[in-house]
């Protein structure tokens, strides 16, 4: 593999604001981010388990399809109360969008008070220097919070109209993007993998 092809990485994603937020973060290391579909890199079955293994199987297919270092993470809400749920399922929890997903965990979650509606959002990123590297960088971060009664905000996508951010006062939907964009699981998690390829 060239030197110049080491400095180039794949994001096992086609979503162009996930693009322009990585690309931001890892220009301290003169790493060039492409977007999966400018190689067309099929989409992959997220069969795993968890978040590790999820961002595992997607960057290494990327990694495979590309011939280049990929970057690919897994996120997703942790509900306590539904021990777990709906975990690595968020995105595809209703199957049918955000709206329908929100509404299935209020119906879950129903009248439960407030102490019974810890949650917190997860996010795993992973760097793969290559597709058999056997030792990816896993990077890991978390985000706690609480589910609110009904949704407020409309920033963010997802479940971000129903978390609750204690520290922030508000829902992750009220807060401005460039304050989720500093303190959210994604955030922390970036913070984390752009150290350790610093180290690399």
């Amino acid at each position: 593999m060239t030197e110049d092809s080491q400095r180039q990485a794949v994001l096992a994603s086609g979503n162009a604001g996930k693009l322009r937020e990585f690309a931001r973060l890892f220009q301290p290391l003169a790493l060039q981010l492409h977007s999966q579909d400018e190689f067309d890199v099929p989409e992959v079955a997220e069969t795993g388990l968890s978040f590790v293994e999820n961002a595992i199987i997607k960057a290494r297919a990327a990694a495979e399809h590309c011939g280049r270092p990929a970057i690919a993470d897994d996120s997703g809400l942790e509900v306590d109360l539904l021990r777990g749920e709906p975990g690595i399922h968020s995105a595809r929890s209703s199957g049918a969008g955000d709206a329908a997903n929100n509404a299935k965990l209020l119906a879950a979650l129903g009248d439960q008070p407030e102490e019974n509606r810890g949650a917190r959002f997860q996010c795993v990123l992973v760097y793969m220097r290559h597709a058999l590297d056997p030792t990816p960088l896993v990077c890991q971060a978390s985000w706690e919070g609480r589910i609110l009664f009904q949704p407020r905000g409309e920033n963010g996508f997802g479940y971000d109209p129903l978390f609750y951010v204690p520290d922030q006062g508000c829902s992750s939907a009220e807060l401005a993007p460039e304050v989720k964009n500093r303190i959210s699981h994604r955030a922390r998690a970036s913070a984390l993998l752009l150290a350790a390829l610093q180290n690399h």
